[in-house]
């Protein structure tokens, strides 16, 4: 179900109604968790029990490493991970780890190409693992609150920790530690509607007008179809997609934090202006911030982080962006891209330790940022053409292609619709400059005017989120 769809409208303001009802205050995590129940099983209902098995797992592991006595703890939790990554690894990754052992008309492969992909499993995976440390690392916020309940109403918050339908598809990744504590009666009167129309106008309009119709002129990436333009209109259709995966991923974040805050959550930010990144360290501090947190906490730094040298420091980076790039899908492009972004990370750090003294000035610090935009603009390919042979050809093709005539009118579409992205981000740049600070702050209600007027009339055609697929 689509955030974009009139049906999850329908859904929205039934669940709104009946959730802060007096006779439903009671009941008001019972009537989250159904709607995320529907939400979920809307397209395929059947996947639905996926989530129920994978939610019944950190239910069992969770409640026993805290009731069980401490010499079965470590038991306990490593089952509890183990069987989460397999139940991901089957669903997701059995298909390219068989195509390394079979041949791809065996009857294996094509048993596993048929396995569907459920829709968020590798956000409510992620999720279920972080209950089952942080309770196994004793975290207070957790256990604290399944000491003096029952297994039924522990059941009742691990599955709706892992099924908050805001959330559960795309993210953010919540970490247990953090939404823990807010599952509490809520009152209406509580709820920052002002933050929650900001944050849902500005998502909206970053997925239905930018990404959308961006999508439909991005589309000419695909193989074959790049094969017929100039090397110049190519650089502007991958710059066009960079804009467009942006939009659609934060667009998806602000409205996945904007009907949180409507039923009194509040979710992490997960994308903080990344485009403005001089160094790629900071854009991973600023784009899909929930993963990369998770993916640190979780994994860099029990690999040791940076406390045992540099070479294992640069290979625990190494392992971690590879994993982290995997975690976008079962093709090798994505190790690839992951590998492409762990090598920059360290070149980085490796320079940062030879001359930790230099500084840049603001122009240099300038043509870092466009460099290091470049870089990543120029990675997503890999995400636009997962077939890697088909990135080399559009390699070839730009460099081949220049004789080409350039398609104006694709470049003058890209142009406009990602203006938005742009102003987007140097509006933010002159607010923390205290450039026409208070001035933005003055015409804010006539932008945000705009942007719904724009939702209503300049929406492009309908279509999922990027991140659905991960």
């Amino acid at each position: 179900m689509l955030f974009t769809s009139y049906p999850f409208i329908i859904l929205l303001f039934i669940t709104l109604i009946i959730y802060y009802h007096n006779k439903a205050k009671k009941f008001q995590v019972e009537v989250l968790v159904t709607s995320s129940l529907i939400f979920y099983a809307y397209d395929q209902p059947i996947l639905v029990f996926l989530l129920l098995f994978s939610a019944f797992v950190n239910i069992v592991s969770s409640y026993y490493i805290v009731k069980t006595i401490p010499k079965f703890k470590k038991i306990i939790a490593i089952s509890g991970v183990i069987s989460n990554l397999a139940i991901l690894f089957f669903f997701k990754y059995s298909n390219l780890i068989a195509s390394i052992f079979f041949d791809s008309d065996s009857e294996v492969i094509k048993f596993l190409v048929n396995i569907p992909l459920p829709i968020g499993i590798s956000f409510f995976t992620f999720q279920g693992i972080s209950l089952i440390i942080d309770v196994f690392k004793n975290d207070k916020n957790i256990v604290d609150k399944i000491l003096p309940i029952s297994f039924f109403e522990h059941a009742k918050k691990v599955l709706f920790f892992k099924s908050f339908f805001p959330q559960l598809i795309s993210g953010p990744i919540v970490k247990a530690h953090d939404f823990y504590p807010q599952i509490k009666y809520k009152t209406f009167e509580n709820v920052n509607l002002t933050s929650c129309f900001k944050q849902l106008v500005m998502g909206y309009f970053l997925k239905m007008v930018v990404a959308d119709n961006l999508k439909d002129y991005t589309y000419w990436l695909l193989y074959p179809y790049f094969e017929n333009y100039s090397s110049t209109t190519l650089l502007w259709l991958i710059f066009g997609y960079s804009m467009q995966i942006f939009a659609d991923f934060a667009g998806y974040s602000l409205i996945a934090l904007g009907l949180s805050q409507l039923f009194g959550y509040r979710l992490i930010q997960n994308f903080d202006f990344p485009y403005i990144s001089t160094s790629f360290k900071e854009f991973w501090k600023r784009w899909h911030i929930s993963l990369s947190t998770f993916l640190m906490k979780y994994l860099y730094i029990p690999l040791g982080g940076s406390k045992n040298g540099n070479t294992k420091t640069y290979l625990n980076l190494l392992i971690t962006m590879i994993l982290g790039g995997l975690w976008h899908g079962a093709q090798w492009s994505y190790a690839i891209w992951g590998l492409a972004h762990g090598a920059v990370l360290v070149l980085e750090r490796m320079t940062s330790n030879l001359l930790p003294t230099f500084k840049l000035g603001k122009v240099g610090k300038i043509i870092k940022g466009i460099s290091v935009f470049i870089y990543i603009t120029l990675a997503w390919l890999l995400f636009k053409l997962p077939n890697f042979n088909d990135v080399i050809k559009f390699f070839n093709t730009l460099i081949i292609n220049f004789y080409l005539p350039n398609n104006d009118n694709l470049i003058v579409s890209i142009l406009i619709y990602s203006m938005p992205i742009i102003i987007y981000h140097l509006s933010y740049l002159a607010i923390i400059n205290n450039i026409l600070k208070n001035k933005i702050r003055f015409i804010e209600p006539f932008i945000y005017a705009i942007l719904l007027f724009l939702i209503f009339t300049n929406s492009g055609s309908q279509g999922s989120f990027i991140y659905f697929q991960f």
